[in-house]
C-alpha cells in the first residue's frame, strides 16, 4: 500500500469514513479540508439503483448551475455561414464544418463540449466513434443539436454540466471550486441532486439513490446522510 503524504494524513484524519454527515456539513467539511497549492474542484458523486446498459435504467441530462463551476470549458461548434458566425460571437473556441471534422479525425479535440446545428450531423455523426467514447457526441435530448447556437454556447459557457450514470450507476459532476462560499456550493448540489431525482428513469426500481458522497480534487470522500439531500 503506497504511503499517504503528511497532507493526506491530516485530510483523512478529520473525516469518520464511519460516518454520514449532514448535505451542508459534508460541504463545509470538504471545503475545509481542500488544502492543495491550486483551487481544488469540489466533486458530488451519487450511486445510483440503475444499471445503465438496459435503455430503460438510463440517467442522462443536463443541469445548469445556479453558480456556475469555475470551470473553464472549451466549446466546438460545428456550423456553417451565420451560424458559424454566430457561434464564434457567442464565445465559441473553434467552430467549423469539414475542417473541424478533419482535426478531431487527426485526433486533434480542443473542446470540452460539442455543439451543431441540425444541418451538420451528417458530417458529426462519422466522427461517432472518435467523439462518442468521451462523451462528446451532440445530441438533441442534451440542447447541443439546436439552431439556438447562442443559446447552446452561453449555456455551455455559463457553468451547465452534463450528467450520466456510468456502468456501475454512479453519476457525479464538479458543484464548484474550494474557493466558492460553502452557501454557493451547496446551492449547487442541490440542483444537481434535484435534476437527478427529476431524471429517474421508467426502468429503475427499488431504492434510486443508494449513496452519495462528496470529495475535491486532492480530499477524501465524504459519506452524504440520505436524508438530508433535500432542502
Amino acid at each position: 500500500m503506497a504511503k499517504q503524504t503528511k497532507r493526506m494524513k491530516v485530510v483523512t484524519a478529520a473525516v469518520d469514513a464511519q460516518k454520514a454527515y449532514a448535505l451542508a456539513d459534508a460541504i463545509a467539511l470538504v471545503k475545509d479540508n481542500a488544502k492543495a497549492k491550486f483551487d481544488e474542484t469540489i466533486e458530488i458523486a451519487m450511486n445510483l439503483g440503475v444499471d445503465p446498459r438496459h435503455a430503460d435504467q438510463m440517467v442522462r441530462g443536463v443541469i445548469g448551475m445556479p453558480n456556475g463551476t469555475g470551470k473553464t470549458v472549451r466549446v466546438g461548434v460545428f456550423a456553417r455561414g451565420p451560424k458559424a458566425d454566430e457561434a464564434r460571437a457567442a464565445g465559441a473556441d473553434v467552430v467549423g464544418a469539414d475542417d473541424l471534422a478533419a482535426a478531431v479525425q487527426e485526433g486533434k479535440i480542443e473542446f470540452d463540449r460539442c455543439i451543431a446545428t441540425p444541418d451538420m450531423m451528417a458530417l458529426v455523426g462519422r466522427l461517432g466513434k472518435i467523439l462518442g467514447p468521451r462523451n462528446l457526441m451532440p445530441n438533441p435530448r442534451l440542447g447541443t443539436v439546436t439552431m439556438d447556437v447562442k443559446g447552446a454556447v452561453t449555456a455551455a459557457k455559463g457553468g451547465q454540466v452534463e450528467f450520466r450514470a456510468e456502468k456501475a450507476g454512479i453519476v457525479h459532476a464538479g458543484i464548484g471550486k474550494a474557493s466558492f462560499p460553502a452557501e454557493k456550493l451547496l446551492e449547487n448540489a442541490r440542483s444537481f441532486i434535484d435534476a437527478i431525482q427529476k431524471a429517474r428513469p421508467s426502468g429503475a426500481k427499488g431504492n434510486y439513490v443508494k449513496k452519495v458522497a462528496v470529495s475535491s480534487s486532492m480530499g477524501a470522500g465524504v459519506k452524504v446522510d440520505l436524508t438530508t439531500l433535500s432542502a
